[in-house]
């Protein structure tokens, strides 16, 4: 346990930036779920709104420091290469 007052801060800090991140992340797993089920159902017009929003969410994530930016980079491209795919 932190006894300084530096150290209580920083543990007070840590506590809420781990909240913040960890609803962000589960935000962003939420909406890559669904877009991997949205590809898997096979309609082309659905699964491309729900890339629309998912980019979206992939962008805030890098904003808010929860995802690099070349690993959202490396998400966008394969989820628009299998989104371009289908029929």
């Amino acid at each position: 346990m932190a006894n300084h007052f530096s150290a209580l801060k920083r543990a007070r800090q840590t506590e809420r930036r781990t909240v913040r991140n960890r609803a962000n992340t589960s935000r962003l797993r939420t909406q890559l779920r669904d877009m991997r089920e949205a590809i898997q159902k096979g309609d082309k017009a659905a699964a491309e709104q729900v890339y629309r929003q998912t980019v979206s969410l992939l962008d805030k994530a890098i904003q808010k420091g929860t995802l690099h930016e070349n690993t959202a980079a490396r998400y966008k491209s394969r989820l628009g290469a299998h989104v371009a795919a289908m029929k």
